[in-house]
């Protein structure tokens, strides 16, 4: 397993974590058969977003010694009054629900407010005691970190702005990048993804997974599979569905991204997720499905590493993603981006020129021309 840094939290997560919604109303056998396989395979991140106490419970008791090794996202204001999930901002019946779960599990490492998508959500939130009592969990140590949960990148970067999270889950899929940000992601996903949607990859979205890198904002990821639909032959909205290890792969390459919280319900579907580990750069490859949108997306790295191999052995995906980092505020590049841009091997300034990354490019990015831009503003 690989692990990566949560923005400034100083957690490092899986890259590939369990969300554990399909697991709900499942026997405690099946529940514990796919936790344990999560575990052994490295997983140390879970996201229990589920109000149930059955579930909560089972996944506690499958955890069991091993709760002290993993990362729980616990979701504040997720409750299931009626036995319906459904979203409080009523401050007795979120307490009642979230104290429930403290009790489960004795801490939370992520306090989630839990789906902030709309400006109702964003006063149901911040103009009432919601958001103070988030701060009293964390000052108590019930929690050790404030985080959040988003379907809209606008509406997550007004959260962000309010300095109050550390982290956020955030829905991240292909589809979903190529659908405009002021679209409702959900109701695409509802509807049917249909690609005469697609205009190229919002410049919205991109804009804000580079904003949560440029603050130190860390992403794990829902929706990964588009609730399966992108690895569907019937529904995927391309010309052919994309992998499990393709969707996980244009999750993690997108900025800020730690780590992808793959559905599973079974261990044999636990045990598919992490092929990914196991296979190469060529059988991760998006860039094919992207290249039947060709022209939406002339001029910009997706981060494929489709230029592979440089002969100066520079990563130039990575090189990219830090220069459209830094471009988003050329005079105050964070020092984080500029360190991590420093502990590359090569850099941009070692670029030959030699154009071979240009000629392998799908989408016809200025490689040579980025290298110089990224060598100007970091060395």
């Amino acid at each position: 397993m690989e692990y990566r840094e949560i923005g400034k939290t100083g957690c490092r997560a899986s890259i590939i974590g369990l969300g554990c919604e399909h697991l709900d109303g499942k026997p405690f056998a099946q529940v514990n058969e796919t936790v344990s396989a999560a575990l052994d395979h490295g997983v140390n991140i879970l996201d229990v977003f589920m109000p149930g106490r059955e579930i909560r419970e089972n996944i506690a008791k499958a955890l069991g010694a091993r709760r002290k090794d993993v990362l729980i996202q616990g979701h504040i204001g997720s409750t299931d009054l009626s036995k319906q999930y459904d979203i409080s901002r009523d401050l007795p019946t979120v307490q009642r629900y979230f104290e429930d779960l403290l009790r489960i599990y004795g801490y939370i490492d992520f306090g989630m407010m839990f789906f902030i998508d709309s400006e109702e959500d964003y006063h149901g939130v911040f103009d009432t005691g919601f958001a103070d009592y988030v701060l009293k969990l964390k000052e108590r140590g019930d929690i050790r970190h404030i985080g959040f949960s988003s379907h809209n990148p606008a509406m997550a970067q007004r959260i962000i702005q309010t300095g109050l999270p550390e982290m956020l889950m955030f829905s991240i899929n292909m589809a979903f990048d190529l659908i405009p940000a002021e679209s409702n992601a959900l109701d695409a996903l509802s509807d049917g993804l249909d690609s005469a949607a697609f205009h190229g990859i919002d410049p919205g979205r991109a804009a804000f997974y580079q904003l949560c890198a440029n603050k130190g904002i860390g992403i794990t990821v829902m929706k990964t599979l588009g609730a399966g639909k992108l690895i569907s032959a019937e529904h995927t909205p391309f010309e052919k569905p994309m992998s499990v290890a393709q969707c996980i792969h244009y999750a993690l390459t997108r900025p800020a991204v730690a780590s992808t919280l793959v559905g599973c319900q079974t261990a044999a579907e636990v045990a598919e997720a992490m092929r990914y580990l196991e296979l190469s750069d060529e059988e991760r490859d998006y860039s094919p499905i992207l290249g039947t949108q060709r022209n939406d997306f002339k001029g910009n790295c997706v981060y494929c590493s489709h230029c592979q191999p440089c002969p100066a052995g520079i990563d130039i995906a990575a090189v990219n993603k830090y220069l459209d980092i830094a471009r988003l505020d050329e005079a105050h590049i964070p020092p984080s981006i500029a360190s991590h841009y420093a502990s590359l091997s090569a850099k941009g300034s070692d670029c030959i020129a030699c154009g071979s990354c240009e000629g392998r490019c799908p989408f016809g990015v200025p490689v040579i021309e980025n290298m110089a831009k990224a060598a100007k503003l970091f060395e």
